[in-house]
This record gives C-alpha cells, structure tokens and sequence, in this order.
C-alpha cells in the first residue's frame, strides 16, 4: 500500500513480513515526527523580526564606508535635479537604495555625534550648537563609537576629514576613539588650503601636528581623497575595513582650486559675489564627487567593490543665514548662502525639514538591488544596522536610540520607528510619528506648530489647532525626552548665554566646567 506525505510516496513490498511491517510502521512515524517538526520551526521563524530575519550573515564581513558631506543642501547632487554634476553620486543612488525620508540634526557636533554612537546627543550633552574653539568638552568618553564597536569585531579602521567632536584634550581625538587612523583636523571648519582657523594650522596625521612635521600643501577635498585612496590599496584583504570620509566640502569658507570654479561659469553665470559663491559651492561638491569616483575605482581595481557597504550622507541641511559667531574667527560672513534644500523650507539650525531631512544613499552590490524608500530613518539608525551586518556589538550600558533598519533598507519594510526624536533641548525640540511632525519652541511666548508631511512636505500649513489631541500627545512624548536630557554642554561653557536669557530658567545646580569666551579663541592640548 502506498504512504503519501508532503508530496512523496512510498511503496513497500513483501507485506507478508513482519519485518517490513515494522519498518513501515518506523518510517510512518518518523516521517511525521520530521513533519511536526519542520512545522514547529516554520512557526517560530514565522515569529522572528523582520529586521533579524533579513540580517544576511556574511563571510566575510563586510567593509564598510561612511561618506559624510558636510551643510551639503538636499537639492544641490544631480540625481535630485541640481545642474551641479556629480556622476558618481548619482551612480550611487542609481544602483542602491535611496532613502528619502532620512533625518539627521540641526548642526554637525550633533548629526556627527549621533551618527558615531547610534544615541540622540540629548543623551550625552551635545544636543544645543556645535563645539567652539575655546570649549574644553566633547563627545564623553564613555560613549562607545562605531569604529570601537568594529574594531572589536576585527575591522581596521580609518578617518579622514573632519572630526569636530572635541579638541582641547587628545582623549577625545579620533584615534582615540576607535580610529586606528586619522588624517584631517579635529576643529571646526579651516581654510581649504592653509588649514587654517584662529591662528592655529588644525591639520594632523595620528596626532602629529603636520605644520611642524612635514608641510602638505594641496586643497583640503583632495588631500582627503589622496589618501582615502592609498588606504584602500594598502589595505591587508584578511581583515575587513572602516573607512570614515569626513568632508568638510561643502561648508564654508567657500573656497576650490581656480579652474574648478571656472569650469561652472556657464552653469552660474554673472559676477556678484552671490554668483562666484554659488560657482564655488559648485565646485566643492564636484570636488567631493570626484573623490568618491577615485575611492570607487580603487576598491574595483583591488576586487573588494562587489562586498563593500558604502553610505552617503551628510551632518544636516543645507547653510542658511546664521549669526556671525557659528563663523571661525575672521571667517568672511556671506550676504546669501548658495545651498538649496527644496522643496523642504528652512535649512541648517533649524528644524524644518530643511535642517534636518537629508539626501542618503546604501550602496552594496553583493546584496543591495535598487531601490526608494520612504520610511522614516534616522542618523541613530545607522551604527546598530551596521553593526548587525558585521556581527559586532554596541554597550550594554549605552542602549542606542537607533535600530536595526536593515529590513526597512533590504526589503522595504515598515521603518521600525514608532517615533523619530529630531531634537530636544532646553528651548526647544521636534519629534514625528508617521506623517505627523510636531516643533515646540518654549521660550516666552512660545510656539508649538504640527504638520502633515503627507500633505504638506513644505511645512507651510500649521494644523495644530486642527488637532489638539495629536499636539497633546506629541508634546507629551517630546517633553518625555526632554526630562532625560543631559544638561547641554554648550550652555555649561557660555556663561554670557546664560547670563543673556537667565540662570532661573535652567537648572539652578548647573556646573560651569571651562565657560569659553566668545571670542573662540582655539583652546588646543599642550605641545599640539
């Protein structure tokens, strides 16, 4: 008699013996012990997040490069309709996954903080403007990085631009912050080709100040290129990479080599200063696409193109007009910035989308096919994802705010955010949930504005009064945050700040560790 089971029949012979009888009866059972059991497993991975079930585990890992421009304007790359070319860029996002719902933060102390640690800066004092030359702190070192976190998973790592995220102690350097090697500076912006800023050459190679070593005269975007590229090719194959491209391109000053300026005469005609800023700004971005081109042809030429992860970003929107004092000092101050970040409104320091909704791009062609998502996505999103895919783990005892998004990036899945925090300070703060996004200014007399990003991307019809029961809710998760804030280190180190709007209203028992003049004048380690 036949036994049918999950399309397969088997015929047994000789019925007459007890033998085969037994053996059938065996097989009978055992087959249906196996079914059960393939079932009973079926169930439970049916079970897993979509996020762990869609991890690949890989051999061997991964390498991995972070591409970071700097106050680089949503609009202004080709494949977004600019007429500033970047071809290799746009080659990226062609082949990869665009992700078009992206947040980082106002300023680039926080987005390049939040981007290292997977952890909104709130958690750890970076949440309010970026870091002066005068202030003595940073990015606390019991923060664990993600070039930390690699490197306990056997990766080299790499750095190379800018780091600003501390300066006045050599603790807070990038090598020794899970860099095994950096080259570029560790303030703020510098001359493009002096490296300049304050008086002070901020330009070094693994802490060894470049202006006493050896000289290197060249333009800034191209010196990191310059050696990004030698890293790939010197690169021993038996361990993965991690490389951190850190522009400062396109941020001020605005300044490029003379013939790639000229080169856009025709794109930007005219000769007001807003126009060469604009040809400039043009240039720098041309300038960051080329290296990105070199960089590409490098892991070709070296056979590692096809398994490395590359990620394309930048710390937040596009400039807009700020106070002369986000400026190094004797900086020019523009009349009108040349960035664009349409169609969003606002740009860098604010928290419009702006501000803070970023071009993003994944490219890995061993296990990415092109694609456009639109799921909310965050900076914080992007160490525990890599860190996932390269089998390292971030610190019990600094939980990330970000998440696994590979689901979200590989599949398409839902973002796994039931919220996004975009900021919170003392002053003010901006959360979404889904489509919904609520700012809240608290300053006398204080605004709070809710948007339908659904229906309006602009951020031009504010429909709070419409929906008391959305802002009730949205103000209350922001004001959750709020109350687990550390306590700015900015505000710590500007007493006149402080002075200006009132000790009363921060927190009474505030430590004033260094207090900074404005005047930002470097504060650098000793012998540097």
């Amino acid at each position: 008699m036949p036994f049918a089971h999950s399309g397969f029949t088997i015929e047994l012979k000789n019925k007459k013996s007890g033998v085969f009888d037994f053996m059938q009866q065996t097989i009978n059972k055992g087959i249906a012990i196996a079914t059960s059991l393939l079932l009973f497993l079926s169930g439970m991975l049916s079970l897993l997040p979509s996020a762990l079930a869609a991890t690949p585990v890989l051999k061997p890992k991964p390498n991995i490069i972070v591409i970071l421009a700097d106050d680089l304007g949503n609009a202004d790359l080709g494949y977004r309709g600019s007429e500033i070319r970047t071809p290799n860029i746009d080659q990226l996002a062609a082949t990869g996954v665009r992700l078009e719902s992206y947040y980082g933060l106002p300023l680039c102390t926080p987005g390049r903080a939040a981007l290292l640690t997977g952890r909104y800066p709130m958690r750890y004092g970076l949440q309010t403007n970026v870091i002066f030359d005068a202030h003595r702190y940073g990015l606390p070192t019991d923060e664990v990085t993600l070039p930390q976190a690699l490197k306990g998973a056997g990766y080299e790592t790499a750095m190379v631009g800018k780091w600003h995220l501390g300066h006045a102690s050599t603790d807070y350097w990038p090598q020794n912050r899970g860099f095994d090697y950096f080259y570029g500076n560790v303030m703020g912006e510098v001359d493009y080709f002096t490296k300049e800023r304050g008086g002070v050459i901020d330009w070094q190679r693994n802490g060894e100040r470049l202006e006493i070593v050896a000289p290197e005269d060249g333009y800034y975007t191209e010196l990191i290129g310059d050696e990004a590229v030698k890293l790939i090719h010197q690169h021993d194959q038996s361990n993965p990479f991690f490389l951190y491209f850190s522009s400062l391109a396109p941020h001020t000053p605005f300044e490029a080599p003379e013939e790639d300026i000229k080169a856009y005469e025709d794109v930007f005609p005219g000769d007001e200063q807003k126009d060469v800023d604009k040809r400039t700004y043009a240039a720098m971005i041309t300038s960051i696409d080329t290296q990105i081109g070199r960089m590409l042809d490098a892991l070709e030429e070296e056979g590692m193109r096809e398994n490395t992860l590359i990620f394309f970003s930048t710390d937040n929107g596009g400039g807009a007009e700020r106070p002369e004092i986000f400026y190094a000092p004797g900086a020019t101050v523009p009349d009108s910035l040349p960035s664009s970040n349409e169609p969003f409104r606002g740009g860098k320091l604010g928290l419009y989308e702006g501000g803070v909704r970023l071009p993003a791009i994944i490219n890995w062609p061993a296990q990415l096919q092109p694609a456009e998502v639109n799921e909310p996505l965050d900076h914080v999103d992007i160490m525990p994802t890599l860190l996932a895919l390269a089998d390292a783990e971030g610190s019990a005892d600094h939980p990330f705010d970000g998440k696994n998004a590979w689901a979200t990036i590989a599949e398409g899945a839902l973002s796994p955010h039931e919220e996004i925090l975009i900021n919170v300070e003392t002053y003010r703060g901006a959360i979404r949930k889904g489509n919904w996004k609520l700012i809240k200014y608290a300053t006398f007399p204080g605004k709070t504005e809710l948007f339908d990003l659904s229906q309006d991307k602009e951020e031009q019809i504010d429909v709070a009064w419409l929906h008391p029961d959305i802002v009730e809710y949205l103000e209350a998760r922001l004001v959750a945050y709020a109350e687990e804030q550390k306590f700015s280190e900015w505000f710590k180190a500007q007493p006149q700040f402080m002075d200006d709007q009132g000790i009363p209203y921060f927190d009474p028992d505030y430590e004033v560790d260094d207090g900074g003049p404005l005047d930002q004048i470097p504060v650098l380690p000793e012998n540097f």
